[in-house]
């Protein structure tokens, strides 16, 4: 599996006359891992939804543009952008709990490029990085555990072969053991080429696992850059770390020396 660019641009929408999203930009390099933070309602699963062309489903429109290996993605149908090489994991799972876990494997595929080989081929990747989902095969998915049905979310992604994979809060309700188990899992699938687009709320996982970072407020880019410097900026990590104020304080010399001051903020209350 080998990555692919996407580049967003001047990106608006909307659900009705509610706007979600205000003229967002954003890059996403060629076998990169991207994240972007927000809060709950800042627009990350709406950029999502509009990336993948899934925002109609929603009730929802958007302007703007979207290029995938340099080929427009405005006005493809949610099939072709799959067949495109983009899959997206959707918050909450969302498997199809009365269908077993091989079928919804099965299911993943459907929409990918390849022969029966290659998915045949895709399957064992799958059950290399979850074995579980092997000895579960012919079980039910809505009898697996949270855990194990986002292993299955992603997985259920992976049989389309994806160049982009758009993860929307993989950690969502997880406890701390299994969230680190997907993360590994996220950091092994980015390892092998497959460019990644991480929507988490889980700053500090997230963080860790990027490259790059993009903050989210109310529907626009609040901050970009470099994600090491971004977890090292008082800001952040008191908004999105859990850094009490003292903690912060403590070290605010060695981060003013070390990285730049994110001048955003600076008048932020």
């Amino acid at each position: 599996m080998q990555g692919a660019a996407l580049t967003v641009r001047d990106l608006s929408a909307s659900y009705g006359p509610v706007r979600a999203l205000r003229s967002v930009s954003l890059d996403v390099p060629e076998g990169a891992c991207v994240t972007v933070l927000g809060g709950n309602g800042a627009g990350k699963s709406t950029l999502l939804r509009a990336i993948s062309r899934t925002l109609a489903f929603h009730g929802g429109s958007a302007t703007g543009t979207v290029h995938f290996d340099g080929k427009p993605l405005h006005g493809t149908g949610a099939d072709r952008v799959v067949g495109e090489g983009i899959c997206q994991v959707p918050e909450g799972r969302q498997v199809f709990a009365r269908m077993t876990v091989e079928d919804n494997l099965r299911a993943g595929a459907l929409g990918a490029r390849g022969d029966r080989a290659a998915k045949a081929a895709a399957l064992r990747r799958v059950h290399e990085l979850f074995p579980v989902l092997a000895e579960r095969a012919h079980q039910r998915a809505g009898l697996l555990s949270g855990g194990e049905q986002q292993m299955l979310a992603v997985g259920r992604a992976l049989m389309a072969g994806p160049r982009l994979l758009l993860l929307d809060e993989p950690s969502l309700g997880l406890a701390p053991l299994m969230a680190a188990r997907i993360a590994d899992t996220i950091r092994e699938i980015n390892s092998q080429g497959v460019s990644v687009l991480l929507v988490e709320q889980n700053a500090a996982l997230a963080l860790k696992l990027a490259e790059t970072a993009y903050v989210l407020e109310v529907g626009e880019v609040t901050l970009s850059g470099n994600a090491d410097t971004l977890a090292a900026s008082d800001e952040v990590r008191r908004r999105y770390l859990g850094v009490v104020d003292e903690d912060a304080a403590a070290d605010a010399g060695r981060a003013t020396a070390e990285h730049p001051v994110l001048t955003r903020w600076e008048d932020t209350p």
